[in-house]
């Protein structure tokens, strides 16, 4: 998503600042994402956590999904971890309008909650999770983040079919 959100330049207006003076949200997104890839989750997730509370529930759902989807990558919980993939893919849902950039962001949201299914060792929801995911990924981009995603979601698909359960459902 990292790579997809960056493309877009955040996918929000040049001069949104989010409502505060620190700059662009975008940008604050974008050096929250710095710190964690750093190695200061805490103050990653701290950051991520105020722009949540800044945006609210009438803030853009593009950002919206962007900050709970990397809060969710900051969790120290799986359990919370999954609850802000949650968000994310929520956020993404509630969009309207052409958002090319959204519909390629699904399959990786999917993924990302069917690896929290199968990580909370949910391998039912998990295989949902990642039917969801492979039928989303019609959307993906011919490009490195595609074929990253298609990876990624063939590499889960082969840990399920090794966990309880039998192979994972290829249905969307």
């Amino acid at each position: 998503m990292a790579q997809q959100w960056q493309e877009t330049g955040g996918a929000g207006d040049a001069g949104e600042t989010g409502g505060a003076a620190d700059g662009p949200l975008p940008t604050r997104i974008g050096q929250a994402v710095i710190l964690h890839r750093g190695g200061d989750r805490e103050e990653a997730r701290n950051r991520l956590a105020r722009l949540w509370e800044e945006t609210g529930g009438t803030g853009d759902l593009f950002h919206r999904c962007a900050i709970a989807h990397y809060l969710a990558d900051t969790q120290d919980d799986p359990a919370a971890e999954l609850e802000w993939d949650r968000r994310a893919l929520a956020a993404a849902e509630a969009l309207t309008g052409d958002r090319a950039a959204v519909r390629s962001l699904l399959p990786s949201l999917h993924l990302n909650l069917a690896a929290d299914h199968a990580g909370l060792g949910d391998h039912a929801a998990a295989r949902h999770a990642l039917a969801r995911a492979r039928g989303a990924a019609g959307e993906l981009p011919d490009d490195a983040y595609g074929a990253g995603v298609r990876a990624a979601i063939e590499r889960l698909a082969l840990r399920l079919a090794a966990a309880p359960g039998g192979p994972p459902d290829r249905s969307p």
